[in-house]
């Protein structure tokens, strides 16, 4: 059963360097035992109306694995394969996937020290600018005036900016309940 898998893993690979795998076949060529290969598996959605924006690593796995296809190194040892949601979405639930991963919170904050260690390495000889009272108070503000108008709470619940009305075709900007708002009512607030 063992050569039957890898001979049937080496008739795909030479027809594509990524294998394409639906529910069945990742159950029997990866999950399954026995197995004396490695499979690199990548799981994606490349369908436009999935809209996954950190699936555009698609065309580099590709790169990556007509490399390793064609390298001198190349054996029945290492597979590369692909999992698309809509081919395979059962494989997405077995190993708990659920959502692709968003790292614009881990980017966001890279690119705010890499600002600030940049500021501060221009800045190296004059550092006086950070004992400046006033440019601390104005940041204090801007954060006191932004949580209060409500930004964190439209980061949390992803409202929408204002609702229009499908009866009369009217734009509301304040939401009528105490409960809830729009991005529109905080970026009026903001500015008040």
């Amino acid at each position: 059963m063992l050569s039957e898998k890898v001979d049937q893993m080496m008739e795909w690979s030479s027809r594509r360097s990524v294998i394409r795998m639906n529910g069945d076949k990742f159950r029997r060529f990866v999950k399954a035992p026995p197995r004396n290969y490695s499979v690199i598996v990548m799981f994606t959605a490349l369908q436009p109306q999935r809209q996954c924006s950190v699936c555009q690593a698609n065309e580099e796995y590709q790169v990556l694995a007509n490399s390793w296809r064609y390298s001198s190194a190349f054996s029945n040892k290492l597979f590369f394969t692909v999992v698309d949601y809509d081919e395979g979405a059962d494989v997405f639930q077995q190993i708990r996937v659920f959502r692709p991963p968003n790292y614009s919170g881990t980017i966001a904050l890279a690119l705010l020290v890499s600002l600030v260690g940049g500021l501060l390495y221009l800045r190296r000889n004059n550092l006086e600018f950070i004992y400046n009272k006033t440019g601390w108070a104005m940041a204090a503000l801007c954060v006191v005036f932004a949580m209060t108008s409500g930004q964190m709470w439209n980061h949390i619940r992803g409202p929408p900016y204002a609702h229009k009305n499908p009866q009369n075709g009217q734009v509301s900007y304040i939401h009528g309940s105490s409960q809830a708002q729009f991005v529109a009512e905080s970026h009026i607030i903001l500015l008040l």
